[in-house]
């Protein structure tokens, strides 16, 4: 599981230009499945973004959680983050989790985050084509893989 994080002052996601969720401070994740992902992989993850320290507290220092700071978050699923540019230039995404095993996680992560979070959590759509729009705060932006816990 792949997750592109970024802290915003504002995010939303659009689907045939209606916008199905939107937010002001908080964290917009990007979300890769692989078919190897696991419920484990979901806990862990999720753990982690939610005590993630990076937004600024009241002496301007990133020490604040999203939960600390009062923040939302939108998740939206993105096959494209697995995507294998080894060979040629035309990108393969075979390592990417087809719907029958990403949905389910897709959802879960959604779920276990909202109960982490206290609140709901926007998402997009999977599988549709969504226009997101975010305004990176910082820019901020960090970048974690199940699979190499750094």
């Amino acid at each position: 599981m792949r997750a592109v994080i970024q802290r915003v002052s504002q995010a939303s996601v659009s689907i045939d230009q209606q916008q199905k969720s939107a937010i002001r401070q908080g964290l917009l994740i990007l979300l890769g499945i692989v078919d190897l992902d696991t419920y484990d992989d979901i806990e862990w993850l999720c753990n982690k973004i939610i005590n993630l320290r990076i937004f600024d507290d009241e002496n301007g220092v990133m020490n604040l959680s999203v939960k600390d700071a009062g923040g939302d978050i939108i998740v939206v699923s993105q096959f494209t983050l697995h995507a294998c540019t080894k060979k040629g230039n035309r990108p393969s995404y075979i390592k990417a989790a087809k719907p029958n095993v990403a949905i389910p996680l897709y959802e879960h992560f959604n779920k276990e985050l909202e109960k982490l979070l206290g609140k709901s959590v926007g998402t997009g759509e999977f599988g549709a084509m969504m226009e997101v729009a975010l305004v990176n705060d910082g820019p901020v932006t960090i970048i974690i893989d199940t699979k190499n816990k750094e």
